[in-house]
């Protein structure tokens, strides 16, 4: 059965699914063959799994899971194997506890910069400041900063990402100290674009200087921040679709959700408990 997942992730590539893509499906359909435990897989089997599955993470990890195992079934030719995936009814509020904040966001720069590791809070400032995701980091070039246009090629799709003004600045600066003319602007000691793993980590470490829970603090939380702020301003959600690369609009609804706090004040204004 090995086989046969090393033949589907040779697939997924050939689909040009992402690296990162292919890594999770692989990781996802070896979970599911460990559960398994060399037992004939039958749908009883993996309806178990799903139940096993709802008892240790949240129900939009459980529909990750789901969709990797499922499309491993499809190209084995066994859809009679597939599963439904959770009904998860969007919430018209996101938790405090995960919504990241401008303030919060400025905290982790600054703790950063104290820390003398201005990389790390050009990187924050790169995420946050154009939207992009953390594997489109190394499409930030030199050559993308001298012209102010990032050209950002992933999952099968092309789009060009504006940089703005005071970000080319200090982007400019940072390449001139470190005599970086060419290729991607973040990069190891060895030449290599920063890995997403070690960012990850890296912004994590900052959290205790800036007095910011852990559970608010990834990658995609300063590409979240970034939408909110844009709609904020802009209050055009199509536009900010095409920004973030997102193909369907309701995926970008997710990204502007307004915090417990604020659905709480709009409701209230409405004025209709004496």
């Amino acid at each position: 059965m090995k086989g046969k997942v090393e033949e589907y992730l040779e697939y997924l590539e050939k689909e040009e699914k992402s690296i990162a893509t292919r890594k999770q499906y692989g990781r996802d359909v070896m979970s599911f063959l460990r559960f398994a435990g060399g037992a004939r897989v039958t749908k009883e089997l993996v309806i178990r799994y799903k139940e096993n599955l709802q008892k240790a993470y949240q129900p939009a990890s459980v529909n990750t899971k789901i969709a990797a195992i499922n499309g491993f079934f499809t190209f084995l030719g066994r859809e009679d194997l597939r599963v439904k995936q959770l009904k998860i009814q969007r919430r018209a509020y996101c938790s405090k506890e995960k919504e990241l904040t401008r303030a919060e966001y400025l905290r982790l720069i600054q703790a950063a910069e104290s820390r003398n590791d201005g990389k790390l809070a050009l990187m924050i400032q790169t995420i946050c400041g154009t939207g992009i995701r953390v594997s489109e980091l190394s499409s930030i070039t030199a050559e993308a900063v001298q012209s102010g246009e990032a050209v950002i090629y992933l999952k099968g799709k092309t789009r060009s990402i504006l940089i703005p003004g005071k970000l080319r600045k200090v982007l400019s600066a940072y390449m001139k100290r470190l005599n970086i003319v060419s290729g991607p602007v973040f990069i190891t000691r060895t030449g290599r674009p920063v890995d997403r793993s070690n960012i990850w980590k890296m912004m994590k470490s900052l959290c205790a200087c800036a007095g910011v829970k852990p559970s608010k603090v990834f990658p995609h939380s300063f590409r979240h921040l970034f939408a909110r702020c844009f709609y904020a301003i802009n209050r055009d959600i199509a536009k900010l679709a095409d920004i973030l690369g997102h193909s369907n609009i309701n995926t970008t609804r997710i990204y502007i959700i307004s915090s417990g706090r604020e659905h709480r004040r709009h409701m209230d204004a409405l004025g209709l408990v004496l």
